[in-house]
């Protein structure tokens, strides 16, 4: 579903949007949007941030979050709502990574972007083992166990995703032209 390889990207002017591109085969239709906002994100990054410097990926364009924050941000994010979705609490490692989200490393947009794809690709295989008969149970999220569903959180992982991807192509764009 994802292409780690960036190289391997399709040529986006000849494809429709993933959500266009028919059924994935073994997923259910109400699992599939979160598989197709994976690929979206990961297709629209891949273009918006090519050529990008690394200190165009870890600019702040208007005291704005990064890429290289939104990119960080999607990944570990997606780990820890996937953390949520099985039922598990989050790990020290996970807690330790959300408080180190903002601060600049050595990371570049190819390591980013490496990033994001495994965090889809583990997502995914979550995705692709759920049975659908649980979409209805209850899940909860964070330290106040607030309440949800399967299907929320779902659906909440897909929008969020493609919140901070919107976010990290103006970011892009801003770095860019500054």
């Amino acid at each position: 579903m994802t292409h780690p390889d960036r190289s391997a990207h399709p040529d986006r002017s000849a494809l429709p949007e993933p959500w266009l591109r028919g059924p994935i085969e073994g997923v259910h239709p109400l699992a599939a949007p979160i598989l197709y906002a994976f690929q979206q994100a990961g297709e629209d990054l891949a273009h918006y941030t090519a050529g990008l410097t690394r200190e165009q990926i870890w600019a702040n364009p208007h005291g704005l979050g990064s890429v290289a924050f939104h990119l960080r941000h999607i990944a570990q994010s997606t780990e820890r709502l996937m953390s949520y979705l099985q039922g598990r609490a989050l790990s020290a490692e996970q807690l330790v990574a959300l408080e180190a989200e903002h601060e600049p490393t050595a990371a570049g947009r190819d390591d980013l972007l490496a990033l994001m794809d495994r965090a889809f690709r583990d997502a995914e295989a979550v995705v692709r083992a759920i049975d659908p008969a649980i979409l209805t149970e209850r899940r909860t999220v964070g330290r106040k166990q607030l309440p949800t569903t399967v299907i929320g959180l779902l659906t909440h992982i897909a929008e969020h995703t493609q919140r901070h991807a919107g976010q990290a192509i103006s970011a892009a764009k801003l770095a860019r032209s500054a």
